[in-house]
């Protein structure tokens, strides 16, 4: 259990000290994400940047999704797609919403500022936890060919999330994996605030 995503940011920077001094970017995935890698960050002396992935929802269970999208870059589960009824222009309909969400976060986020040039770079993708995988694993596709090397650093994850996404990272670092029939990310956090665009943004001044 954790006090708040700050504190797992910084139980989770003291596995990460060996990239200090290298070639390295901290990506996160915002909203949650971006206190933990805040920390990390600073840790590692490091520049904090974000990746904009988001989940895919399952319309009559938004809290649940069936895949997630950045930019156009789409990963699909495939095994839970088989059983939903949901049609081919229903599914469509979802992504095309949800990219105008990423596109107007990225707006919000970033402005007209470019994406990071990852060429060379050790990229460290940092979320507060996995429940599914499937927004980091749309984040890893992205960056995957553009990067050095990919490292998934999360406080948490549900072991079949970890399942998913370790096979396609570099390295896998998480603090606490687990095997609950009923997983929610929320209830390894004491304090668990749903965060504004504005304390994101806030994060990424105080840092950079």
């Amino acid at each position: 259990m954790f006090a708040n995503r700050e504190e797992a940011g910084m139980l989770l920077s003291k596995k990460l000290v060996r990239f200090k001094g290298k070639n390295v970017i901290v990506l996160a995935i915002p909203r949650g994400g971006v206190p933990v890698a805040y920390n990390i960050a600073k840790e590692l002396d490091a520049k904090l940047d974000l990746i904009i992935p988001r989940k895919l929802p399952i319309p009559y269970d938004p809290e649940a999704g069936f895949g997630a999208v950045i930019n156009n870059t789409v990963v699909l589960n495939k095994k839970l797609l088989a059983v939903l009824d949901l049609t081919h222009k229903e599914i469509k309909k979802i992504i095309k919403d949800v990219q105008k969400e990423v596109k107007r976060r990225i707006k919000k986020y970033r402005g007209k500022k470019p994406f990071p040039n990852l060429k060379g770079k050790t990229v460290i993708i940092v979320d507060d936890g996995l429940a599914s995988g499937y927004t980091m694993l749309a984040a890893i596709k992205y960056i995957k060919k553009k990067a050095k090397k990919v490292v998934v650093a999360v406080p948490v994850a549900s072991l079949s999330a970890a399942m998913e996404v370790k096979p396609k990272a570099d390295e896998f670092i998480c603090l606490i994996l687990s095997s609950e029939p009923v997983f929610a990310v929320a209830s390894f956090y004491e304090d668990f605030p749903d965060l504004t665009d504005e304390e994101v943004i806030s994060y990424l001044k105080e840092i950079n």
